[in-house]
């Protein structure tokens, strides 16, 4: 049985309430206002499909894309050329990948940092995107906001539905508590797709998940000791991470001085 990383059509159509051109926006944004120069590089950690380095390279950046899984990087790859974008694709780890240059921006999207199940491993993934930061360039890491598991009232649902191209899709991903030893939880997703003049198919699986308080990113960076907060956010817009409207923990990092 192949699971939603293994679909990489699949898992972009989930993902497809993100509006990620606006979001490349809002991070083009910050590195103006907080890094003082306009990128010319940018590499996206843990990509995935990579929308995020695809709308970077629409927009004049040279782009590189990360990710381990293979179907993953094939898809990236293969999206890219149809869409006409330049993308580098790179199968690497997010923990020791080691790359022949720098960049002016490094992303990791989508709370892929709950992939990395401990502390080390954390550790390691700041160590290696720390490595990988041209002089004033800048480190955005989106993270789940902290009420999703740890708060009576979660910042985004679990269940939800999108529709793109004439394909609809009904998605449920995660809910389920947490170890309250390991803070992970196997995810359960479940995502039924009904395209046109086909029966609809389901995907199931089960995808382990490390909740990551703000407290114990404070505590990965320092023990990495080569980054230093810029700012933190509750959204890709201007709302601070204590606002009852945030629903993301976006911090933006830059090398420590």
């Amino acid at each position: 049985m192949t699971g939603i990383y293994d679909d990489p059509w699949a898992y972009e159509l989930a993902c497809a309430f993100r509006d990620v051109p606006a979001e490349v926006d809002a991070v083009l944004g910050w590195c103006a206002g907080l890094g003082g120069a306009a990128p010319r590089t940018v590499l996206e950690l843990a990509a995935g499909p990579a929308e995020h380095a695809r709308a970077f390279a629409r927009r004049g950046l040279t782009a590189t894309a990360l990710d381990l899984h293979p179907a993953m990087c094939a898809y990236a790859a293969r999206c890219a050329s149809d869409d006409g974008v330049a993308l580098e694709v790179v199968r690497d780890d997010m923990t020791t990948f080691a790359l022949d240059r720098r960049f002016d921006v490094v992303v990791t999207m989508l709370d892929s940092t709950s992939h990395l199940m401990t502390l080390d491993a954390f550790t390691a993934h700041l160590t290696r995107a720390a490595a990988h930061l041209a002089p004033g360039g800048l480190y955005v890491l989106e993270m789940s906001h902290p009420r999703d598991r740890i708060g009576a009232e979660p910042s985004v649902a679990t269940e939800w539905t999108v529709e793109r191209g004439g394909v609809r899709a009904a998605v449920r991903w995660g809910g389920e508590p947490l170890d309250p030893v390991t803070q992970v939880a196997d995810d359960r997703v479940v995502m039924t797709i009904e395209e046109p003049g086909a029966a609809p198919r389901t995907i199931r699986d089960l995808v382990p998940y490390r909740f990551w308080s703000a407290t114990e990113l404070d505590a990965a960076l320092r023990l990495c000791g080569e980054l230093e907060k810029v700012a933190q956010y509750g959204d890709f817009g201007p709302v601070a991470l204590d606002d009852p409207e945030a629903w993301r923990m976006i911090t933006v990092l830059r090398a420590a001085r």
